[in-house]
């Protein structure tokens, strides 16, 4: 087996074959968002109120050609944010890509995770999309960057999967047993593999799963070689992932998918077998719900440094009092039918519709709901589906 620097040094090379994610390179900022990369609207999934300051400090922990560093730049104005990675190939893409759009207020270093200490002080906000999987000691990845969250801080973080990435571990194999001894000549691994489904019939389990799910993006080298060529990736199931989340010393604050993770979709149709799952633990429900549904190629999630406030709306007087604020992650308004956070449609009733259009200044909900005909459990929803941010008072 190889060891940790030969790993290292060879997760570098393909990165500077093939430097990812493959985006192009704009002259203006990217288009939409991503609200895990948005602190207001991450803050407020996490704790249920708005952030009280945006001047933040930001680490993108494994920033690769800079896709997720240019929106963390233009998505939070006021923040100064800092990239690493191990590829310095990548690291040029992602300061080119970071120059062309106008994204300034970021730092970038030739950095491994396991470094992240050599980092001057703390950061609010630190995001590590598809790394820690890439490490061979991930465990030792996210105990070098926890020191570096100041308290009340949060960490997003994305890890792949095994059950939704059984197929991808299949032809993973199989290309590197026809590579043999050309293993790390990763353009030959790409050839091999793309040769590899060209051959197999149409009825083939991984090829169907391929071009069911993965096809699109696959057509770019790139994202071809990081998920069938890459010389390292550890893959999770609940129980492992758990393991890598206590090792952190932080709070697990919640998937940030969590309509994935309600058990009544799965088992609605048999109340008694909801029955029973309310006797076991967190942990065993998360379990049970990937077991039965196991497409989940990914998970992510936040993890938080204490003290972190969390919002409790279940007190009229709390929630009437608090100001409101429209989610800035919402396309098409204003109009009764907007895209919410998610990009998923949602239909406004004509009093949701009203409370929102007066979302506005420094009024309070209770203020707004003397005017507005909703009830207090209406003001409930549109927090729940993070249409609006609450600040106390």
């Amino acid at each position: 087996m190889e060891t940790t620097p030969d790993v290292s040094a060879a997760v570098g090379r393909l990165y500077d074959t093939y430097p990812f994610p493959p985006e192009p390179l704009l002259d203006e900022p990217p288009p939409g968002y991503n609200w895990r990369w948005f602190w207001p609207a991450a803050y407020s999934f996490c704790t249920g109120q708005k952030p009280d300051k945006q001047d933040i400090r930001i680490l993108d922990a494994g920033c690769g050609s800079g896709v997720s560093t240019e929106y963390l730049v233009h998505l939070n104005p006021e923040a100064s944010v800092v990239g690493i990675d191990l590829s310095s190939g990548t690291l040029e893409v992602a300061k080119e890509r970071c120059r062309r759009s106008g994204a300034e207020r970021v730092a970038f270093h030739h950095l491994s995770l396991y470094d992240a200490g050599q980092l001057e002080g703390e950061f609010d906000l630190i995001n590590c999309v598809g790394v820690l999987h890439h490490l061979p000691d991930p465990i030792r990845g996210i105990q070098a960057l926890a020191p570096k969250l100041r308290n009340g801080g949060l960490m997003h973080i994305f890890v792949y999967s095994e059950l939704g990435r059984w197929e991808i571990q299949l032809m993973q194999k199989a290309i590197a047993l026809l590579q043999g001894d050309r293993r790390g000549d990763y353009r030959d691994g790409v050839k091999v593999g793309r040769q590899l489904f060209a051959s197999l019939p149409e009825n083939n389990r991984l090829v169907k799963y391929e071009k069911q799910r993965w096809a699109m993006e696959n057509q770019r080298d790139e994202c071809f070689a990081d998920m069938y060529v890459h010389p390292q990736e550890i893959d999770y199931n609940i129980e492992t992932l758990f393991e890598l989340i206590d090792a952190s010393g932080l709070e697990f604050l919640g998937f940030s998918n969590p309509g994935y993770w309600q058990l009544e979709r799965l088992l609605g149709k048999e109340p008694g077998l909801l029955e029973r799952a309310q006797d076991l633990t967190e942990r065993e429900r998360y379990r049970l719900i990937e077991l039965l549904d196991p497409e989940l190629s990914h998970y992510e999630f936040f993890l938080g440094r204490s003290p972190l406030p969390k919002a409790n709306w279940s007190d009229d007087r709390i929630l009437l009092a608090a100001i409101p604020e429209r989610s800035a992650c919402m396309f098409g308004w204003p109009s009764d039918k907007v895209l919410d956070y998610n990009y998923e449609m949602v239909d406004l009733s004509t009093v949701e519709f009203e409370f929102l259009q007066a979302c506005e200044g420094s009024r309070s909900v209770g203020e707004i709901l003397a005017d507005v005909d909703l009830e207090v459990e209406g003001v409930r929803s549109l927090v729940s589906k993070q249409l609006i941010w609450l600040t106390p008072r």
